[in-house]
């Protein structure tokens, strides 16, 4: 059929492997919420918050109610975490977090990975911030910041951008931020979780680092152990 069916082909099983990976990926995220406290998103917050931050990534319904229900049944299924911190390609720096039943096969793929693409796997963690971040439609920047701050929110920074406002809080503030924003009327989220944030985000200039790096993302985002993937570019 040609080279051009190939290439769509490709695509398009590159398409389903990473919406297979973040399905998976959420759905070991809440089931391991579920199982921790009560399976009912009204009653236990770790799990309303798992639930609401992979609704925002397009998760559906079926999927989430499936790990619920997994973690109602009593599954003995469980997970080990695991962080991993490397150098990739052009200065960049990643930060892996896994969610396996496996850990030598979560680190093995890791560290493959990222060996492939001209890395290392090394400490870079300090070059990054864990953060709180709510993102949702809205052009009342300032209305939004007075009612954090009054609220006595910890925030960082609230920015507007395009039709959408950006809220950085400290971790501690996720919860108490996201009331007083729903308090405003804020519905939905287009983001809504805590995560790490580059110190100093770089550009990558060259042709080369840059299609490695973006190789590499992808590698990553494939992998089954694979939870998140902090990386320092834009």
């Amino acid at each position: 059929m040609g080279r051009a069916h190939e290439v769509r082909a490709k695509a398009m099983a590159a398409t389903a492997a990473a919406r297979s990976a973040l399905f998976m990926r959420a759905s070991k995220e809440i089931y391991m919420a579920a199982k921790k406290g009560v399976p009912d998103p009204n009653s236990n917050l770790a799990l309303r918050s798992a639930v609401e931050k992979w609704k925002s990534q397009h998760v559906t319904k079926d999927v989430i109610d499936r790990a619920i229900q997994k973690a109602k049944g009593g599954s003995a299924e469980s997970y080990e975490e695991g962080r991993y911190e490397a150098f990739g390609p052009g200065g960049s720096l990643f930060v892996v977090d896994t969610l396996t039943d496996n850990t030598n096969r979560a680190l093995t793929e890791v560290r493959t990975s990222i060996t492939k693409k001209g890395g290392h796997m090394g400490s870079v963690i300090f070059n990054f911030t864990e953060t709180g971040v709510l993102v949702f439609k809205g052009e009342n920047r300032d209305e939004v910041e007075e009612n954090l701050i009054l609220s006595d929110v910890d925030v960082r920074e609230v920015s507007c951008e395009d039709g959408e406002i950006e809220v950085l809080v400290e971790p501690s503030a996720f919860n108490q931020a996201k009331e007083v924003l729903n308090g405003m009327g804020v519905a939905e989220f287009e983001t809504a979780e805590i995560t790490l944030l580059a110190n100093d985000p770089i550009e990558l200039t060259d042709p080369e680092d840059r299609r490695k790096y973006d190789e590499l993302c992808d590698m990553l985002d494939e992998l089954q152990d694979v939870q998140n993937v902090y990386t320092n570019v834009r």
